[in-house]
């Protein structure tokens, strides 16, 4: 890699990893540090094939699917995540605030197995369309449709507090805020 291509490089990392970590932190069911490793694991990889990318943010983002689905295919058991118990609601009316509806959000996410929560990641914070989903997981978009209904239906048994924030004619989606910090990014 010559000085012009890393310069380049730098460039993409400095200015994109704050969102790209989001994603890898959001596929890696919160947990910061799984994130951070995917994200580095990813920025590896394309930093060898740099001067052949012709889109970066897309070739890194595929990269991190890529690396997720591998890691759910793996034999080994999962981690746990341990997650503190949401605070009690100081707040008027049904006490129940946008920071302890990420945690229960967070939480929910974590007990979802990876590839019920990649595809969520991909479908509802990437917006992904079914096919493209599809295309990336290596499935049918009929796979990706079964898998969104039954990753939502186990959402919302996880944590029914998230039912009054969905919209009536809409399907649930997770909550986020603003900056999209559900996963305490």
């Amino acid at each position: 890699m010559d000085a012009q291509e890393q310069d380049s490089f730098r460039d993409f990392v400095e200015t994109r990893s704050p969102a790209l970590l989001k994603t890898a932190v959001l596929l890696s069911g919160g947990d910061r540090h799984a994130g951070e490793d995917l994200l580095q694991n990813a920025l590896v990889k394309a930093a060898g094939r740099w001067r052949r990318i012709d889109e970066p943010e897309a070739y890194v983002r595929r990269i991190l699917y890529r690396q997720q689905v591998s890691r759910w295919r793996l034999k080994w058991p999962r981690r746990e995540l341990a997650v503190a118990e949401p605070p009690e609601s100081a707040a008027a009316g049904d006490g129940t605030s946008a920071a302890e509806l990420r945690i229960v959000l967070r939480g929910a996410l974590a007990k979802l197995t990876t590839r019920q929560r990649t595809v969520l990641v991909l479908r509802y914070f990437e917006d992904l369309p079914e096919a493209e989903v599809a295309q990336i997981l290596g499935c049918s978009v009929g796979t990706v449709r079964s898998t969104t209904h039954r990753s939502l239906a186990r959402l919302r048994s996880l944590a029914p507090e998230l039912a009054r924030v969905d919209q009536p004619d809409r399907e649930p989606r997770p909550v986020s805020s603003p900056d999209f910090s559900p996963m305490e990014v």
